[in-house]
């Protein structure tokens, strides 16, 4: 009976949103060990997600421009407010599936296409169909990172991301074009390198090394003292060599996972 009124309710519900210009979106979650089902969606956090979706999206258009610094910026801000969007979601209680969904879509847009286009407008054309392949290869990994990740919430440690980040992956495109667009490079070997470097970032996304995620990080909690210096010593990296310092940064995140692998196979760390 039970069964027959629920059916009944959504063909009510679906003869309603037929007759609506835009359909509303409904979604079942569970509340007290009872499924309950939830009209619209949560403002808050996808409202950042947007903000996020716009930068991505305003980096391609500036990149296609040739204002390759502002493009950027774009996407490191697109990074800032990425990062927000999940915390908010949290902090208000307001998580949903489509909000991880509508996320999902917008990081490949920002994290996964507009990289690859930035630097494809940049430098990577005078490459020819190297050039392009450099570019897709970026965005398909970006793109199956993002599947593996999907597919692997609540599975993995969150202590750790396995692979780079999209988003961070992101940053060293990012934090390389801020750095070296003012000198525009000529030599085919410097543009062969950052091929060779957009490729492995790519590839570094899809790997099974294991970076370490920060979010378990407690901000009100005590930290060791070292911790505290290789925070200040960021700091003043940024402060002092700004772009250079950023694009430092950014590598050094990306090497850390593949130099700790290194290390363990050689024996000078151990396995944890």
């Amino acid at each position: 009976m039970n069964s027959q009124s629920e059916q009944n309710e959504a063909i009510e519900n679906k003869k309603r949103d037929s007759d609506l210009l835009f359909g509303d979106h409904e979604e079942e979650v569970s509340e007290g060990g009872q499924k309950v089902r939830h009209r619209g969606v949560y403002l808050l956090p996808n409202l950042f997600t947007t903000a996020a979706l716009f930068g991505g999206f305003y980096a391609i258009v500036s990149g296609m421009h040739g204002n390759f610094g502002h493009a950027a910026v774009a996407i490191f801000i697109a990074m800032l407010l990425d990062g927000m969007d999940g915390r908010v979601a949290r902090m208000t209680n307001t998580q949903s599936a489509f909000g991880e969904q509508y996320d999902s879509l917008a990081d490949m847009v920002s994290f996964g296409v507009a990289p690859a286009l930035v630097m494809f407008s940049w430098v990577l054309h005078d490459l020819g169909r190297w050039g392009w392949a450099a570019a897709f290869v970026y965005t398909a990994c970006a793109a199956l990172r993002l599947a593996r990740f999907n597919t692997q919430i609540g599975v993995v440690d969150k202590k750790y991301f396995m692979g780079l980040a999209s988003p961070m992956a992101a940053g060293i495109i990012a934090a390389t074009v801020l750095t070296l667009s003012s000198y525009q490079p000529e030599n085919i070997w410097a543009k062969a390198g950052l091929a060779i470097l957009t490729i492995c970032t790519g590839l570094l996304m899809v790997s099974n090394f294991r970076y370490t995620s920060f979010k378990s990080v407690d901000f009100r909690g005590r930290v060791p003292f070292g911790v505290m210096l290789l925070i200040v010593m960021a700091f003043a990296l940024l402060i002092i060599f700004q772009e250079e310092g950023l694009l430092a940064i950014s590598i050094a995140y990306g090497l850390s996972a593949p130099g700790i692998w290194l290390l363990r196979k050689i024996g000078m760390i151990k396995a944890s």
